[in-house]
């Protein structure tokens, strides 16, 4: 995933669920995708993507803004659910309540990937997952733009640091 010279520019819905099915390609269990942007940046739609491209159903993804947590089954291998948090409602609580929660348990599935919503007021997420990949999401015209970059880099990519070069 080297090589990236700037954002993606997305269109529409299409398009960021297009994406997300690219980096779904790219996942390994443990993977801890941070997504950070404003309202209606397309953070859930590009779970929809990642869903989708890992087998799953996308029309089953919704916003967790109220329930927090949603698991979605994939049978892509050797991924089998994708935890999808939203953070929203949680910006101001310490750490500590996260465990009961069941938060850190996400983190923690050996068959998992979690999908972070709002990640922004907690940095110690970037140091949570084995593998970290940042996907910063921003509204630009009418569409949106993307950056991806790994935060910390499984094996079979070029290194940490790295921007991501995906197309949509």
């Amino acid at each position: 995933m080297a090589g990236w010279a700037g954002p993606v520019e997305l269109a529409n819905a299409e398009a960021t669920e297009a994406l997300g099915a690219a980096l779904a390609a790219r996942l390994v269990p443990t993977t801890l995708l941070l997504l950070e942007g404003p309202l209606g940046a397309g953070k859930t739609t590009l779970v929809r993507g990642v869903v989708g491209g890992l087998g799953g159903d996308p029309k089953e993804v919704c916003s967790p803004t109220f329930t927090l947590q949603a698991v979605y089954p994939v049978p892509a291998g050797r991924i089998r659910r994708l935890h999808h948090l939203d953070l929203y409602r949680l910006r101001g609580l310490p750490r500590a309540p996260w465990e009961e929660l069941g938060i850190v348990e996400s983190l923690e599935d050996p068959a998992g990937v979690t999908a972070i919503e709002w990640p922004e007021e907690w940095p110690w997420l970037a140091e949570a997952g084995q593998w970290v990949l940042r996907v910063q999401l921003s509204l630009f015209g009418e569409g949106r733009r993307a950056s991806v970059v790994w935060l910390t880099a499984p094996p079979h990519e070029p290194g940490t640091g790295g921007s991501a070069e995906l197309s949509a």
